[in-house]
């Protein structure tokens, strides 16, 4: 699974989308709902279902990250899968806080 800056991804298990913002620093799998994602142009493979441990479901315009992988992908379309590197799920990654102006 190559993972380019801007390359799109699609779930084999539900409707989430993702754009890859940072590559990971080496080989991974790139996961949601438990299973392996595909490229948005390939089909994905048929007979899969949702593992009950990846079901929280991904946001759109969320950012999500793994540091160990340092990966970085955006939600780009909403699914009922979990987002996950090699078995690991990803973390949303907060806003930073901007300074207070006085």
């Amino acid at each position: 699974m190559e993972l380019k800056p801007g390359s799109r991804w699609k779930s084999a298990v539900c409707t989430t989308e993702v754009v890859i913002v940072r590559p990971s620093k080496g080989s991974v799998s790139l996961e949601c709902g438990g299973h392996p994602m595909v490229a948005l142009a390939d089909t994905a493979p048929t007979g899969l279902e949702l593992s009950p441990d990846f079901s929280g479901g991904t946001s759109v315009g969320k950012r999500y990250f793994d540091d160990e992988a340092g990966i970085e992908v955006l939600g780009s379309k909403p699914g009922k899968g979990t987002l996950g590197v090699d078995g690991r799920p990803l973390t949303i990654k907060e806003a930073k806080a901007l300074p207070a102006s006085d």
